[in-house]
């Protein structure tokens, strides 16, 4: 018994010349046809973040305006009171200086006495000046060498008014360095060089405005004094003296 060979379709059509019948695909599944009727995923942009960018720009943008404004209307209001006062700072000069004993003991102990007269003037014709008590210093090439203070009082307008006191150093310490510079400027003929200065703080009034306490600084600097040789107080040369006025504001923890 002999078996049967079935030819395959290509052998079918290249026998009878007719087309082979075309084979039917197989069905679909659910995973494909749901997979063909899916719209494709597209990601979404973040809304989100662009708008709290935006409006952390116009938070920015207003206070950077607001802050303009405010240098702006400052700006006005200090020409209008310039215009109206116009404020000048007062100026001090060193009217005299005498000098009743400067000695250095063998345990480098400083004692001096300095009487001293200082003149203020008020150039504002509608600016009132308080004072604060004033501290003043003595100096001769940068080495303290008396120190003393002066009650606080008010400055009216077009006034001068002259400030007396004595600055005293008792029994002060010094160090090599020191009283050796010393030594040299008590034996020296043009004398010791000294440099005077006062410390406090003042309060403006403009009618009915006051401003706050501002600190001001006063250097006194071209001033000499011989030492005297006996019990007669030495006269210092004041001739040359030139005092210079300074605004020291504080902001936190610096002074400017």
């Amino acid at each position: 018994m002999t078996d049967r060979v079935y030819p395959n379709a290509a052998a079918a059509t290249a026998t009878n010349g007719a087309p082979a019948p075309k084979t039917a695909p197989f069905p679909a599944t659910k995973s494909q046809l749901y997979g063909a009727t899916r719209p494709a995923y597209h990601p979404q942009p973040h809304h989100r973040r662009r708008r709290s960018r935006s409006c952390c720009c116009s938070v920015c943008l207003w206070l950077s305006l607001t802050l303009i404004l405010l240098i702006f209307l400052l700006a006005i209001a200090s020409a209008v009171v310039y215009l109206i006062y116009r404020p000048h700072r007062p100026s001090f000069t060193v009217s005299a200086v005498k000098l009743s004993y400067f000695n250095i003991t063998s345990s480098s102990l400083l004692n001096s006495k300095f009487d001293l007269n200082v003149s203020a003037r008020n150039p504002n014709k509608k600016l009132v000046f308080t004072y604060n008590p004033v501290s003043i210093s003595v100096f001769s090439n940068g080495i303290d060498v008396g120190d003393g203070v002066l009650p606080g009082f008010v400055h009216d307008t077009k006034n001068t008014t002259l400030l007396k006191t004595s600055i005293l150093s008792k029994s002060h310490q010094l160090d090599s360095s020191s009283e050796s510079t010393l030594k040299s400027s008590m034996k020296s003929k043009k004398g010791l060089p000294l440099e005077i200065q006062l410390d406090t703080k003042v309060k403006l009034k403009m009618g009915a405005l006051k401003s706050p306490k501002i600190g001001i600084r006063v250097s006194c600097d071209g001033i000499s004094v011989t030492v005297p040789t006996g019990k007669s107080p030495a006269t210092a040369s004041t001739s040359g003296a030139k005092c210079k006025v300074d605004l020291r504001v504080k902001i936190w923890k610096w002074t400017i």
